[in-house]
């Protein structure tokens, strides 16, 4: 263990794989092998209770279990130091990579704080990582090679019992929060926040987090199902995506709550896409996002119009913001997470007054909620999302969090009606059995 500043990182080298080159004696050893894809069908059924990390969507992406290395960063400087950290550390790894795809070789999942304090943030490298991309999978081991066959591990068992509290405001006075940001907004002091509030779940016994993962899995294939270092929940707003120069953002903005009937659904969607008070929250995110991206990228395609994306529980406008990287060997996708970081879909616009308005009135630590959450690879490709529909989970304890674009029209009661509508995924996968 060692301590520099404000990071504390631990690692442990494993021995050399085979090669003619020599590797340092304090080498990370890195191996990764194509594995049969009827051992990948199920990638959360490989994960045992250990320290597991997931990413997954539509079945494909990224699980591991167990800590090779690992850095915890704090403060305003958090993303550079983990960011230093990644780069010593790849600086001294030996690998071996058979298939040489986005997420093999050496890779880190990382999740952030959503303000410089309080509040820590991590990058961790798994001893063991498992992928799967369309009809590729492959098995990652950092240290010694895993003895073991890759097979299910024992399965989650859900809490018999979980209840559910307000966290740091009811719904009044979160309402007369939301209410006091409009009165500002009106004034002319800034045109959108972001105001999130959080719900307490306390369950009989220590929750196993692969439990709710499953479900959230299950029921939401179309977002990103994530969990590190406690973090977890399904996102459905991608941050940034890396891929071989190729950058890609999803922004969010703009809500409305699904009826389960869907004619009706249809009718809403069609409300939303016309809302002007919705159209401009969503003007305001994807504004912030194409303006922090365009110093990093060329090429840049920003859509004129976002598209309605339907999830099971609510619907939200949304768009596809693309570029290419100007210099894939200098700007990693955790560089790019941090410059668009925190965008108007999660702080609000301009963003220095959003976010010191959210520390003023929100009344609550953030935590983790709305941060970046993801993974990233030795070349610098990798998956950021924003950490929402989440909860960090610490023994039977869960916290839940939801948060709500606050514009001048907007309306206490509809905003905490969306808020409600957003804790759904998290708070029926701790309770549904």
């Amino acid at each position: 263990m060692s301590t520099l500043g404000r990071v504390t990182s631990s690692s442990t080298p494993g021995p050399a794989p085979d090669q003619a080159s020599p590797v340092p004696a304090d080498a990370l050893v890195v191996r990764t092998v194509a594995l049969d894809l009827d051992q990948a069908q199920s990638l959360l059924a490989l994960v045992p209770a250990e320290r597991p990390v997931t990413w997954l969507r539509r079945g494909d992406g990224l699980v591991g279990w167990g800590v090779a290395a690992e850095v915890r960063t704090h403060g305003a400087t958090r993303f550079a130091d983990a960011g230093k950290w990644w780069s010593e550390l790849i600086a001294r790894a030996a690998v071996h990579d058979e298939v040489v795809e986005p997420g093999t070789g050496l890779v880190s999942f990382g999740t952030f704080a959503f303000a410089d304090e309080p509040g820590d943030s991590i990058l961790v490298v798994p001893r063991v990582v498992v992928g799967r991309r369309g009809d590729v999978a492959w098995l990652t081991t950092v240290g010694e090679p895993a003895d073991e066959p890759i097979v299910p591990a024992e399965p989650a068992s859900a809490p018999a019992e979980v209840s559910f509290a307000d966290g740091a405001l009811n719904g009044e006075q979160w309402m007369s929060v939301v209410a006091d940001a409009v009165a500002r907004i009106s004034a002319g002091d800034l045109e959108k926040v972001v105001l999130a509030r959080d719900l307490i779940a306390t369950a009989n016994g220590p929750i196993d987090v692969r439990a709710p993962l499953g479900r959230l899995a299950e029921t939401y294939p179309m977002c990103w199902t994530f969990h590190v270092d406690g973090m977890f929940g399904a996102t459905p707003e991608m941050l940034v995506r890396r891929e071989r120069g190729l950058v890609t953002s999803r922004v969010l903005a703009g809500t409305i709550r699904r009826t389960g009937d869907d004619e009706r659904d249809l009718a809403l969607a069609a409300t939303l896409a016309r809302s002007s008070k919705d159209l401009e929250e969503h003007e305001y995110a994807v504004r912030s996002v194409a303006d922090a991206l365009e110093p990093h990228c060329s090429s840049m395609n920003v859509p004129e119009a976002p598209f309605v994306l339907h999830l099971p529980n609510v619907m939200h406008l949304a768009s596809d913001v693309a570029g290419v990287v100007h210099d894939a060997a200098t700007v990693s996708s955790l560089q790019l997470a941090e410059a668009l970081h925190p965008s108007a879909a999660v702080g609000g616009t301009p963003t220095a007054v959003a976010t010191a308005l959210i520390t003023e009135i929100e009344g609550m630590d953030r935590d983790r909620y709305a941060g970046p959450v993801g993974w990233m690879d030795a070349s610098g490709d990798g998956e950021w999302g924003i950490a929402l529909r989440s909860a960090r989970v610490e023994g039977s304890t869960v916290r839940l969090f939801a948060g709500c674009g606050i514009v001048a029209d907007s309306d206490p009661e509809a905003e905490l009606a969306e808020s409600q509508a957003k804790f759904v995924p998290v708070r029926d996968a701790l309770t549904t059995g």
